[in-house]
């Protein structure tokens, strides 16, 4: 096995199924084919077919729409020729439905689309107009999203615990009740930069909700999480984290509003659409959410505050970036906007890798804007959580990174409390920590990371959301940091009603696991791309335990070669 997580579709037929499946993955589809992103390369597709990849389904698609015979294909992929088929009539469908425009598709034809799983997205695709032309249409004709239930007691008697898909039929199963509700966004597939963390913070969100009196409606796709077993939430629906998907839901339930804090970067990355349709997000706002995101107007926050922070800038394109370099100065951490996991994020040391960097990420990342900032060689790297509600803020956590910064967070073994910053630097942490979540009026949870040189403490970023080391600070400390956090995003609880009583005997020890057995030929280096897998804790009673001993020389060992 090499797969870290997966996703589940459920529809009324296997083409739904496949297509729900495929819209859950967040790699940038809108589901299978109707995207413009087929490959046409017989060469490529060929090889593919017969050398099994994470993308080969999608080249199975690609294969039948250039044409290469069904004989072919199931020689090399050994796949049975039922499947294929039901590929094959997706494609049939998408040319008939290319034939019209949207003011002219038969009813009929809408209807079939979209009990075939496509989203209004590819249906506007094959239509050359706006999704939201297609959803307006869709809603004229009466095609409409239903949900279907999913009895856990095979109707041996009635469920207690029964969990929702959606489907396009006739018949509503899922009853609305009159209780206030809130929906709380999950996190999607596991994979390297977001796994089952943020399904332990979305899973306590919505026990703290529950205590609150709301009806708890958790939305995610991911089968192996807890938030999608069917007695955590009041109501599950078993759905793509995706936006046409959740948008119904939420149509269907009017719930009080949105939490999106506790999903990782799939839940926030959709802050945007809800602001957009009116929808309210519980705790902090999206304006927030978007300053923290946006690296010019962050700096800025940073500047007025008197806040230090590396020298940086914005490009979209290799020359600016040449240009910039020029001011900055090198080392550079160069990396995309609104990405998880250090995806794509490298350290540059000249022209050429950097001209050669950018060009990678437009080419991956089209129109995305590319953050370059002079990276502080040699300092010592650490980060906060805390809760705030706008006014008053409890750090719940330091930890200090043993490897020095340019190692991911995620990748990094940690050490909470810090081992050897001294008062000076703590200090300073903890002011800018209440400086910033008061700023950006923080209403939750908020996670933010520094670079330490010369006893001078530099933030590199700030996320107003539940971070990687949530979960391990509230095991560590046996507090229920998130329930807190989720009551203040609710607007029930402020900072000043909880009784904080951590416990603090000895250190505890985040430490990254990596599959690398799994991948021989992947580059072990670390750096500012994540590539752990998960991570384990270890408590200590003091830095003189042996364990802590070897780690700290390992790693420094490694990083001085």
């Amino acid at each position: 096995m090499k797969s870290v997580g997966e996703v589940m579709g459920i529809g009324r037929s296997f083409q739904e199924a496949l297509q729900k499946a495929c819209q859950s993955l967040e790699i940038g589809r809108n589901g299978l084919g109707a995207d413009g992103r087929e490959v046409t390369d017989q060469n490529k597709l060929l090889y593919s077919l017969g050398n099994p990849s994470w993308d080969r389904l999608f080249h199975i698609y690609d294969a039948i729409k250039l044409g290469i015979p069904f004989k072919t294909i199931k020689e090399k992929t050994k796949i049975d020729d039922w499947f294929l088929r039901q590929i094959e009539d997706l494609i049939k469908l998408e040319r008939v439905i290319e034939k019209y425009r949207i003011d002219t598709l038969p009813k009929d034809l809408m209807f079939e689309a979209k009990q075939k799983g496509y989203a209004d997205r590819q249906i506007a695709h094959l239509l050359k107009c706006l999704e939201s032309e297609v959803y307006t249409k869709r809603n004229e004709m009466g095609v409409r999203r239903v949900y279907k239930l999913v009895d856990t007691c095979a109707a041996e008697f009635e469920a207690q615990t029964p969990y929702y898909y959606s489907t396009f039929e006739y018949e509503n199963e899922s009853v609305v009740t009159p209780k206030k509700k809130v929906v709380v966004l999950g996190s999607g597939p596991n994979r390297i930069g977001q796994g089952i963390e943020f399904d332990y913070s979305c899973v306590h969100g919505v026990l703290a909700a529950k205590e609150c009196g709301y009806e708890t409606i958790m939305i995610n796709c991911n089968p192996e999480t807890v938030s999608t077993d069917f007695d955590t939430a009041d109501k599950l629906y078993f759905e793509p984290v995706f936006w046409e998907h959740i948008y119904d839901i939420i149509q269907h339930e009017k719930p009080v509003g949105v939490i999106v804090q506790l999903g990782g970067q799939t839940a926030l990355k959709l802050a945007q659409k809800l602001d957009r349709y009116g929808i309210k997000i519980m705790g902090t706002s999206f304006n927030a959410l978007d300053l923290a995101e946006d690296r010019g107007r962050f700096s800025n926050m940073l500047k007025s505050l008197n806040i230090p922070y590396p020298k940086f800038g914005v490009v979209e394109s290799a020359e600016q970036a040449l240009e910039l370099a020029k001011d900055l100065g090198y080392p550079l951490l160069v990396r995309p906007s609104y990405v998880l996991g250090g995806q794509k994020m490298k350290i540059v040391i000249n022209n050429e890798d950097l001209e050669h960097h950018v060009v990678d990420i437009l080419n991956e990342m089209p129109e995305n804007q590319i953050l370059l900032d002079h990276f502080l060689t040699g300092a010592i790297e650490a980060e906060a959580d805390a809760i705030c509600d706008g006014k008053d803020v409890y750090i719940i956590g330091i930890m200090q990174h043993i490897e020095p910064a340019g190692i991911h967070s995620g990748d990094s073994y940690a050490v909470l409390p810090p081992y050897n910053l001294g008062d000076l630097v703590m200090h300073q942490i903890e002011e800018i920590t209440n400086k910033i979540a008061v700023a950006l009026e923080t209403v939750g949870l908020i996670n933010i990371q520094f670079a330490i040189k010369d006893d001078k403490v530099y933030v590199i970023e700030a996320n107003p959301r539940a971070s990687r080391t949530v979960p391990f600070i509230a095991k560590a400390y046996q507090e229920p940091y998130v329930n807190y956090a989720a009551k203040v995003m609710l607007g029930e609880k402020k900072v000043k009603d909880f009784k904080f009583n951590p416990v603090k005997k000895g250190y505890a020890i985040k430490v990254p696991v990596f599959s690398y057995e799994k991948f021989p030929d992947v580059n072990k280096e670390l750096g500012p791309e994540m590539k752990s897998t998960g991570e384990a804790i270890r408590f200590i009673d003091s830095l003189r335990d042996s364990y802590f001993q070897k780690i700290y020389s390992e790693r420094n060992l490694y990083l001085s070669k």
